[in-house]
C-alpha cells in the first residue's frame, strides 16, 4: 500500500539546499518534517552517484549493481539513478531523500524513473527536493518550501503551493554589447555535416548525419540519453579525433586540410555546467568574464581598458556589475550560469554552444537564462546551438535538430522550432 507521508520540498533561488539535507540527516529538522528525526534515511543525489563511483574504483569492487555486476561509471545517467534507487531500497530506510532526481534525464528516462519512484513509495517515504515545479511526483501531496533565508514554510498540500508560483517575465533593459572585433569566416555556413558516421568499439553512435548551421541561426539539439549529442558537440569543437576522414566543414575549413583545434575553437564560445568548478576563489567575476576573450581558465594578462569596458558592459547587461569584484565561487548557481554565458559571448564568437545551461536551476533562474539567450539570438550575429533534454517554455529557437536512436546509430532530422 502506498505510504502517504511523502513530501515535495520546493527550493527557492538562493536557498541552501545542502544545509536542509544535512539537517535531515543530522535529525535536526523542525516543524511537520520533524517526524523524520527518529527515522533512518538514504540520500539519492548526483553527489551520491559520484561518491559511489569513486568508492567502486578506489576499492576495485562492485558496490551498487551487484546483480548485473556492472560498475556505475559504465552506465548512462538514467541507469545510474535507477541503480542508485534500488541500492537505497536494499538498505531498507524509513525514507529516501530525492535530490532533483530528474535532472539531466531525457523524457523517456524521467517517465521510467518516475514509475520506479512510485513503486518505491510503497516501501519507504520519499522527500523530493525540487527546483522546478513541473518535476513534482504526481502521488506526492505534502508540500513545503525553503526561502532565501533557509526558513521552511509548510502548506496544506501541493495544490496550495503551486498556484502561488507564477512564471516571471524577465526583461534585460540594456543592449547586448558590441564586439571588439569582427570574425572573418570564409562561408556563411558555419557547420556542415555530410553523411557523418561515428562508432566506438564497433558500436555505432551516429549514422549518416547531414546538418548545416548557418551564421546567425538559433538551433536546439535534442535527443535521449546516449543518442550522441556529446559526440556531435565534440565533432563541432574539434576535440573528437573521429572527425578526421569525415565529410565535414567547420567555419569554412574542410576537416583534415591542415586546420588546428585552435583554428576551430577560436570561432566557438562554449558553456557547460561543469565549467563552474574550474574557477577558484581567486577569480573575481570581472576577471572571469574577461578570460573569455582569451579562452583561458583564469586571467593571466593585465587587461586593456577596452577589455575592462566590454566586460563591464556585459555585467551591466546581466545586472551583476555591482558584484564585479566578488569571487566567482561565492555567487549563486544561477548567477554563475549567467556569468559563464557572458564569458562565452564576450568575444562574439560565430557560434555559441550552450550545453544544458538550465540544468539544476530553479524556475526563476531558468527564466533569466532563457531570456538572456533569446536576447543574444536577436541582438547579435552569433549563431546559437542550445543543447538540452528540456524544451524550455519561453525559449525561441528557430530550428531543432533531433537525434533518433536505433541499432545502427542515431539518425538526425531538422525541424522548425
Amino acid at each position: 500500500m502506498m505510504r502517504n507521508n511523502h513530501w515535495a520540498i520546493f527550493i527557492s533561488k538562493n536557498a541552501n539546499k545542502d544545509l536542509f539535507i544535512q539537517q535531515l540527516q543530522d535529525k535536526k529538522i523542525t516543524g511537520d518534517l520533524s517526524v523524520f528525526n527518529d527515522q533512518t534515511s538514504m540520500l539519492m543525489s548526483d553527489l551520491s552517484i559520484i561518491e559511489l563511483i569513486n568508492e567502486e574504483e578506489v576499492h576495485d569492487h562492485i558496490e551498487v549493481d551487484k546483480t548485473r555486476n556492472r560498475r556505475l561509471r559504465s552506465m548512462s545517467s538514467g541507469e545510474q539513478k535507477k541503480a542508485l534507487l534500488a541500492y537505497c531500497l536494499s538498505k531498507k530506510p524509513d525514507y529516501i531523500i530525492l535530490d532533483n532526481p530528474f535532472d539531466n534525464l531525457d523524457i523517456a528516462s524521467q517517465q521510467s524513473l518516475g514509475g520506479l519512484l512510485k513503486d518505491a513509495g510503497e516501501q519507504a517515504s520519499l522527500i523530493q527536493i525540487i527546483n522546478r515545479k513541473t518535476d513534482v511526483l504526481s502521488f506526492i501531496t505534502n508540500a513545503a518550501s525553503i526561502d532565501d533565508k533557509n526558513e521552511i514554510t509548510y502548506y496544506k498540500n501541493v495544490e496550495e503551493y503551486l498556484p502561488l508560483q507564477k512564471n516571471e517575465s524577465i526583461v534585460f533593459p540594456n543592449d547586448v554589447p558590441k564586439p571588439l572585433h569582427d570574425y572573418i569566416i570564409k562561408s556563411n555556413e558555419l557547420v556542415v555535416f555530410n553523411k557523418v558516421n561515428v562508432s566506438y568499439n564497433e558500436r555505432p553512435i551516429i549514422k549518416d548525419i547531414s546538418w548545416r548551421i548557418n551564421a546567425g541561426e538559433f538551433w536546439q539539439l535534442i535527443g535521449p540519453n546516449g543518442s550522441g549529442k556529446s559526440t556531435m558537440l565534440t565533432m563541432i569543437t574539434g576535440d573528437n579525433p573521429k572527425g578526421y576522414g569525415q565529410d565535414m566543414t567547420l567555419f569554412g575549413m574542410k576537416k583534415g586540410t591542415g586546420e588546428t583545434v585552435w583554428d576551430i575553437k577560436q570561432n566557438v564560445g562554449y558553456f557547460t555546467p561543469s565549467m563552474t568548478d574550474m574557477f577558484s576563489k581567486q577569480h573575481t567575476l570581472q576577471s572571469m568574464v574577461i578570460s573569455g576573450l582569451f579562452d583561458s581558465i583564469g586571467l593571466y594578462v593585465i587587461p586593456a581598458e577596452a577589455h575592462l569596458q566590454v566586460a563591464n558592459e556585459w555585467l551591466q547587461l546581466i545586472e551583476m556589475y555591482e558584484l564585479r569584484n566578488t569571487s566567482f565561487s561565492k555567487l549563486s548557481l544561477g548567477q554563475q550560469r549567467l556569468a559563464l554565458i557572458a564569458r562565452a559571448m564576450i568575444k562574439h564568437p560565430p557560434l555559441l554552444i550552450l550545453d544544458e545551461p538550465t540544468s539544476g536551476l530553479d524556475d526563476y533562474h531558468v527564466s533569466l537564462v532563457t531570456s538572456l539567450i533569446n536576447k543574444i539570438a536577436v541582438e547579435s550575429r552569433t549563431a546559437i546551438l542550445y543543447v538540452s533534454h528540456r524544451r524550455e517554455e519561453g525559449l525561441t529557437p528557430q530550428f531543432v535538430f533531433e537525434l533518433i536512436p536505433n541499432e545502427t546509430g542515431s539518425e538526425g532530422r531538422g525541424i522548425k522550432g
